[in-house]
């Protein structure tokens, strides 16, 4: 799938959400300024002093967003704007998303791939111990009686799945890896292993709550692919697993 539409989709509902910002703060502005003079002559111009600052961060952000996906690079506060896309505007983006026809699954897939985008941007590093690659259990052939969401060392590597291939990687590389059932054992993992880096194989819902639910701790985002429907015998395309995890790695782990 193209990354580009994905991305455009996210920042088409965040122009209109703040053109349609912009037309609201503008009623607010005009609406009750007779009645603010009325009660004292400095409120007017009080007010239009909030609603001005309110306009320019919410257009200043915008841009800034902008400019940071056109350059490829960190251009100022990417972690801050991170958390405010993950914890602000993407709630926003789904509300809009619905109101002008565009699905859900279309905004999530959108917002992970700024997220990842953002992330990448900021050119974060770290060691193969502080970095974590964090596996839906659904991977897991369906028929296998191995237990590996405990620890998946477990795996027997028979190769019926892609697991094998998955834990091959993290020992090349040397991270941690896990594998989690859902949400809240995604965040123990996260609790327990403390990482600095995370990268991520779930579906469009487990992604993004799991890249909210993590910041400020960067995380890139793989889309799972679903041969045989969701939450059975998925698939993680290994290409993108490795490169997401050498994006993360110090210079000097990158040889290997």
């Amino acid at each position: 799938m193209d990354p580009k539409p994905k991305k455009r989709v996210f920042i088409g509902l965040l122009v209109l959400t703040c053109l349609i910002l912009s037309l609201f703060t503008f009623l607010l502005w005009y609406i009750p300024m007779v009645g603010l003079k009325n009660i004292h002559s400095s409120l007017p111009l009080i007010y239009s002093i909030v609603l001005a600052v309110f306009v320019f961060f919410m257009f200043s952000g915008g841009l800034l967003l902008v400019f940071t996906i056109l350059r490829g690079k960190d251009i100022l506060f990417t972690q801050k704007l991170r958390g405010i896309i993950a914890k602000v505007l993407f709630p926003l983006m789904i509300l809009m998303g619905r109101i002008v026809g565009v699905s859900k699954e279309k905004v999530q897939q959108s917002f992970i791939e700024l997220n990842n985008h953002l992330v990448r941007s900021n050119h974060h590093r770290t060691k193969p111990n502080r970095l974590l690659l964090l596996l839906p259990h659904c991977i897991q052939n369906f028929d296998c009686q191995v237990r590996i969401t405990g620890n998946i060392k477990n795996c027997e590597r028979c190769g019926r799945c892609e697991i094998k291939d998955l834990i091959e990687l993290a020992d090349q590389y040397q991270v941690k890896i896990a594998v989690a059932t859902g949400g809240t054992l995604a965040r123990r993992i996260v609790v327990e292993n403390r990482p600095e880096a995370i990268v991520a194989v779930a579906c469009e819902l487990d992604l993004t709550s799991g890249i909210q639910d993590a910041y400020p701790i960067p995380v890139i985002g793989i889309l799972n692919e679903r041969p045989f429907g969701p939450c059975v015998n998925t698939k993680a395309d290994i290409q993108k697993v490795k490169t997401a995890l050498l994006d993360f790695l110090e210079p000097q782990f990158l040889s290997k």
